[in-house]
């Protein structure tokens, strides 16, 4: 991911140049001396590595130090003191977090000079800043100093070659660090062991993240001779590296040492049918994993027909993804002796795989022994009636299901009144998309007659997009009773790209209906066109009721509403202001 980089523009010299931890942290949440409360997230997850949005960005230090005297010479350390005095003399998290914050060079030169004021951070995280590489040197010549650091994050901030051996010299005098993330740097790869090359036995690393970093065969080998001395790991994220399913022996073996190993991600890792066996012999010392990612694998289709029975011993799994791994109708029938048995499973992805279409119908049928299933993805499994019945009636035993992806399974069309029952039950569903599924007007109606009745209430997200076999009057039926579902937060009805219509009646309802909704936030209806009436009428639902729902039109739909965009900017300009203010 390409970063923009920020313009510093110079105002002359009597004017002195606002400090970029100034100006951060007037945009921060914690200029309050009052911490905020945050959402933990659950333990058992590696969080997927993002960019965080710039709103949420925060800069957390411990300021429990006192200020030496050094902090008094060069020519901006009255700005540093100002920002340190601003978070107060208590820590709040003791961290540094300046991902995607689009760092110049200079701004990180001054965020650099503070870490020595800082002996007591634990978490410091510069990710998603394109300036960093090159430059990585100025960080790791400080990091000595910093040792209570728990959390080092690096991702994309490309680094060099030079950066990465810099990185490992400085590693060894880490001794606490808990989390490393290096990931999307593609000079990662081929040089691990220059950067991993001063971990010890019994470092208490715990969470490992090398996303896409160009791993080489042999860095593949690497991890796995490294794996036997970071007996704490927790987490393992080698994803998107597509050699290293060549040196999987090595890191299988590897994982026999790691016991405390609960996530377990090598999505699109070039893993191939004898990778299964590998994995499966490695299975029965990891006990306690919780997240296993084998997905984007095409090449391990046939691998569970022999090799699965081990995966069984995985009691605590909850999340298990196989989206995409090409899935043969013997290894569907070897995971139909399996599953089943995974009591804690969670989470279940088998979507993309064309071969369960014809072969699914006793896995399916048996997923009602999975009490615990809150998500569920089938999509693009090319179902059959016979598969699509036998899902729908286990569905009904699922009473935790929160999310149901069966898009792009054409047999649903005409047959939803198979799942409308079930439907009823799962009082949790949150999600359910239904995305080309082939639906025609008496699959909506039917649907519009669940809802009425008080049914999926708690629905937040319903994809209904890429069914053009619903006639107005379906569309109308359905937009009269949308408003039942007081928790929903997007709609899409989107046409597929190769369609075009007008908009009927129906669209009227629909907007009196959003009305009634106070958490919409998202409305698709891409390709369908709004006659000249309809689109006054949406000019007005914008100056009359909230803004803060986007329609999704279409780029070439939107250029046409000069009013309402002025709207918009027009709210969007006073939540700024509320904002800023």
């Amino acid at each position: 991911m390409s970063q923009t980089q920020k313009k510093n523009s110079s105002n002359g010299e009597t004017k002195p140049r606002t400090s970029f931890l100034n100006r951060f942290l007037r945009s921060s949440k914690f200029m309050s001396s009052k911490p905020e409360s945050r959402k933990e997230s659950n333990d058992l997850e590696t969080t997927d590595f993002q960019p965080c949005n710039e709103a949420q960005k925060t800069a957390t230090l411990d300021t429990a130090q006192p200020l030496t005297s050094e902090m008094e010479c060069g020519p901006s350390m009255e700005e540093k003191e100002q920002f340190l005095q601003k978070l107060g003399r208590t820590a709040v998290d003791k961290c540094l977090d300046l991902n995607n914050c689009r760092l110049t060079a200079a701004d990180l030169r001054e965020a650099v000079a503070l870490l020595p004021l800082l002996p007591d951070l634990e978490k410091l995280d510069i990710s998603w800043n394109d300036s960093v590489g090159g430059n990585l040197h100025s960080v790791t010549q400080h990091l000595h100093l910093l040792s209570k650091l728990k959390i080092l994050r690096l991702g994309s901030c490309r680094l060099t070659t030079d950066d990465v051996q810099a990185l490992g010299e400085a590693l060894g005098g880490i001794t606490d660090l808990q989390e490393l993330n290096l990931s999307w740097n593609s000079e990662v790869g081929g040089n691990l062991p220059l950067t991993l090359q001063n971990f010890q036995e019994g470092s208490k690393i715990q969470t490992l993240e090398l996303v896409d970093c160009d791993l080489t065969s042999e860095d593949g080998a690497f991890v796995g001779q490294l794996l036997p001395m970071m007996q704490n790991l927790e987490v393992l994220d080698l994803s998107l590296n597509r050699n290293i399913g060549a040196s999987l022996n090595s890191i299988a073996q590897g994982l026999r040492s790691t016991s405390n190993l609960k996530v377990l991600k090598l999505h699109s890792c070039g893993l191939s049918q004898e990778s299964v066996k590998l994995l499966d012999a490695a299975f029965r010392y990891l006990g306690g994993l919780k997240k296993l990612d084998l997905s984007c694998n095409r090449d391990l289709g046939g691998g569970f027909e022999d090799s699965s029975a081990l995966l069984a011993m995985l009691e605590h799994l909850e999340v298990l993804d196989l989206h995409q791994c090409s899935l043969t109708a013997n290894d569907v029938a070897s995971l139909t002796q399996v599953i089943p048995l995974l009591s804690s499973l969670q989470e279940l992805d088998l979507s993309a795989n064309k071969k369960m279409g014809s072969s699914s119908e006793n896995l399916l049928s048996r997923l009602r022994f999975l009490p615990a299933l809150k998500s569920l993805l089938i999509n693009s499994c090319a179902l059959e009636s016979e598969t699509f019945t036998a899902l729908a009636e286990a569905s009904a035993y699922l009473p935790a299901l929160e999310i149901f992806d069966l898009s792009w399974n054409k047999c649903i069309g005409g047959n939803l009144k198979l799942l409308l029952e079930t439907l009823k039950f799962l009082a949790s569903l949150r999600v359910l998309r239904l995305s080309s599924c082939g639906l025609v007007t008496e699959d909506v109606a039917l649907l519009a007659s669940v809802i009425h009745t008080g049914h999926l209430t708690k629905l937040h997200e319903l994809d209904l997009s890429y069914n053009g076999g619903i006639c107005d009057a379906g569309w109308a039926i359905f937009c009269q009773n949308v408003w039942f579902l007081k928790e929903l937060t997007e709609l899409d009805i989107s046409l597929r790209p190769s369609v075009s219509r007008d908009c009927g009646q129906w669209f009227g309802h629909l907007l009196n209906a959003i009305t009634k909704l106070s958490e919409i936030a998202e409305i698709g209806m891409r390709r369908w066109i709004l006659l000249p009436s309809q689109k006054e009428e949406l000019e007005h639902f914008y100056q009359d009721h909230r803004h803060n729902i986007h329609f999704d039109l279409g780029e070439f739909q939107e250029a046409d509403f000069p009013r309402l965009n002025q709207a918009i900017n027009h709210y969007l300009e006073k939540e700024k202001s509320k904002n800023e203010s």
